[in-house]
């Protein structure tokens, strides 16, 4: 009964103190992606991610209620790092829904006009100028933020001590005054909502996987709030408290197993709501076997059970986003061809996807393609008329100005590398018959016979990776192979495992690309989530390199294109590849007549 009490107590006590506007809350699910284009349209870095911010220390005044409710003492708040944006996960502070949304807007472009410095009033002050010098349309949301904010924050007279000049300061340095010199940090006056804190990278990190590999491998599901950490150094393994026991010395048959007894009773939503209180997180060293190192060893196979390597390997380089330079020799990869499977029986639906798929491309092949820039013609050409009427008078105006287009028939000169993500990720399922791998090799049997068929020279590689120096590159089909019956045992053969590190199975892919003969050469990619390893490859790093990668196909002359099911591909892919070089597939099932539609309008 006491217990029961309690919590409604505190339920109507904590609602009581509320200072928010729940009913015109707007939650950042909602605005994420507009913020995040808004934020890179403004000049932020293109490598940094929107994510849910944590809860942090706040001051000003303090009603009673909030005292009586322990609340007011904190509060999401901006926070900027060279990773990430993390925004409130839900703004409620203005009575006016339109205005909660006009300030996730006013962050993000607050946040890409924002320069490090040491005071943190005069570095708000400084971004703001710049927003409305490149945004000048933003002005009146930001008068109408400006004014409601100011309303609600405390009066200066009604502070003491120390609190009434800082409080000034702050509002002096709204309303566009000087700044007062002042060393102020955020968390000593009343929460401003209309600037941020930037935060040096070292002290803040998202917790849990950004990729989505360790959810999807069957782990609890990870918070992507961002929190604040440090690094302490931890003096002893066992808990202070706890006095040995003697099992803990005994020797099995099997093997000796070490209790951690003082942790048996800890559940990961406790520990997740212990994390959400603590202002700081201390990360350390324990000098256990981290996850990452179980995950090396339970993952990789003996010599005898792995697939068989082709050659000796080869080392590719990896591009360093913090040093901004390209590491040689940094990543070794080996290509592995998969021990003999059996025969490929794709089932009767697949195969009428497949020839219907085939059919269609054998007719794009053999339709006359559009010749343009002519000195004659069936047609106009409109790009080509445009430019010759907007030459300069002085240039003297061709007797025949190749204005016209016409049908031609001609050979076509193709070919096609098709790289498949084989990580362990897509051991998720799509629906209750099929799994992510199950869709891919679907594609990949659609694509080979409908391939085959043109008679266009292409080539499949799955990849997959366990750290920097194990990069595995999946044989499933060379150029110079036909697409046999043990091609297509191969593609029926692949199977999901270990980790994502995209730029190296890029780089290997241009590198055999790039000896084609062929004048047009088309890089396909599938993919289902974010480039990731077991190291430093997490994160913007994998991120960054992969681009970099994509930006080493371009310039070696193929054309890279990515076909992504990952829900959350909006958000990095534009960055990795570029307006017009990626898609997302919303649908797994329909993967194989995608890639099929892509191939075709890329090559038309």
């Amino acid at each position: 009964m006491e217990e029961w009490i309690g919590e409604r107590w505190h339920r109507l006590i904590t609602r009581a103190a509320d200072r928010s506007f729940g009913e015109q809350a707007v939650a950042l699910e909602a605005m994420q992606r507009a913020a995040a284009m808004l934020f890179h349209a403004v000049g932020g870095a293109p490598g940094v991610r929107v994510v849910p911010a944590g809860q942090a220390r706040i001051g000003g005044p303090r009603g009673w209620l909030q005292k009586l409710a322990g609340s007011g003492l904190r509060a999401a708040t901006t926070k900027l790092d060279a990773d990430t944006l993390a925004l409130p996960p839900v703004i409620a502070v203005f009575d006016d829904a339109a205005l909660n949304r006009d300030l996730y807007l006013w962050l993000a472009s607050l946040a890409a006009a924002h320069e490090p410095q040491a005071d943190w009033i005069a570095a708000n002050v400084a971004a703001t100028e710049r927003v409305l010098q490149r945004c000048p349309g933003l002005r009146p949301r930001w008068q109408r933020l400006l004014a409601a904010h100011l309303a609600q924050r405390p009066e200066p007279a009604s502070l003491r001590g120390t609190a009434v000049a800082a409080e000034a300061a702050v509002q002096a340095a709204l309303r566009g005054g000087a700044t007062s010199g002042l060393s102020i940090e955020a968390h000593e006056v009343a929460p401003v909502w209309l600037w941020l804190e930037a935060l040096p990278a070292q002290h803040a990190t998202g917790a849990g996987a950004s990729s989505g590999e360790a959810g999807r491998s069957g782990s609890s599901a990870a918070s992507s709030t961002r929190r604040r950490t440090r690094r302490v150094e931890q003096r002893s393994a066992r808990a202070p408290l706890l006095l040995p026991s003697k099992t803990e010395q005994l020797m099995s048959w099997a093997d000796h197993v070490p209790l951690d007894r003082a942790t048996d009773d800890e559940d990961d939503g406790n520990a997740t709501r212990a994390a959400d209180d603590m202002e700081q997180l201390a990360i350390t060293r324990d000098g256990q076997a981290g996850a990452a190192r179980v995950k090396f060893d339970l993952d990789l196979p003996s010599a005898s059970a792995d697939d068989r390597p082709l050659g000796e390997g080869e080392t590719l380089p990896e591009w360093d986003w913090k040093q901004q330079r390209l590491r040689a020799d940094h990543c070794q990869v080996v290509t592995l061809l998969a021990q003999p499977a059996l025969p490929f029986a794709p089932a009767a639906p697949l195969r009428v996807t497949a020839r219907r798929v085939r059919r269609r491309l054998e007719v794009l092949r053999a339709a006359p393609r559009w010749q343009r820039h002519c000195a004659d013609g069936e047609e106009i050409d409109l790009d080509a008329w445009v430019r010759h009427a907007s030459d300069d008078a002085s240039h003297p105006a061709p007797r025949d100005p190749p204005v016209f287009a016409r049908r031609t028939r001609g050979e076509r000169s193709l070919a096609t590398l098709l790289l498949a993500d084989l990580s362990l990720s897509t051991d998720a399922h799509v629906n209750n018959e099929s799994r992510v791998i199950d869709v891919i090799r679907d594609a990949l049997y659609v694509f080979g016979e409908a391939l085959d068929g043109t008679g266009d020279a292409f080539e499949m590689l799955g990849f997959s990776s366990v750290r920097r120096q194990h990069v595995r590159m999946q044989h499933l089909k060379g150029f110079d192979e036909p697409w046999s019956a043990a091609a297509q045992a191969r593609v029926g053969a692949i199977k999901p495992g270990y980790y994502t590190r995209m730029g190296a199975a890029l780089r290997l892919a241009t590198r055999r690309l790039s000896q084609r003969p062929e004048r047009q050469r088309l890089l396909l990619i599938l993919t289902d989530g974010k480039p990731n390893d077991l190291d430093v490859y997490e994160g913007r790093w994998g991120i960054e390199d992969t681009r970099h990668a994509v930006q080493e196909a371009r310039a070696a002359g193929l054309l890279p294109f990515c076909l992504s099911i990952d829900e959350e591909a909006h958000d990095y892919l534009p960055h990795l590849f570029g307006r017009g070089g990626w898609a997302q597939v919303r649908r797994p099932a329909e993967l194989p007549a995608r890639l099929a539609s892509v191939y075709a309008r890329l090559t038309r």
